[in-house]
């Protein structure tokens, strides 16, 4: 995802999972493009530009391994919390991966109780 938009619309409208180091925003966008799409916020509060780099790559890598779990049609932002700067990767992999898990349960019982 690139535009503001877009990460708008997930964090507004969509389900929530928190974890320690990161916390993971997951909607549905059936206008949109039929694959999942997944977009990065990082602030300054994480550190400085050197550790916000490596936390988005950690963060990149984690995520390519994931997206064909994901639902389709669905946009999600993963937003690193200052903890993730001195996580090792494999804390920030574990996170990510249990906040996927947990959004997409919300995002699923969501979905079956307004049909």
């Amino acid at each position: 995802m690139r535009r503001s938009v877009d990460f708008e619309r997930a964090v507004r409208r969509g389900v929530r999972a928190g974890r320690s180091t990161l916390v993971v925003h997951l909607a549905a966008d059936l206008d949109g493009e039929a694959s999942a799409q997944v977009g990065f916020v990082v602030s300054r509060a994480v550190g400085n530009a050197v550790a916000r780099n490596a936390v988005k790559r950690r963060l990149r890598a984690a995520t390519c391994e994931r997206l064909t779990s994901l639902p389709a049609h669905a946009r999600v932002v993963v937003r690193a919390l200052p903890a993730a700067a001195s996580a090792a990767f494999d804390s920030l992999d574990r996170d990510l991966g249990r906040g996927l898990e947990t959004a997409v349960a919300r995002w699923t019982e969501r979905a079956g109780s307004q049909s």
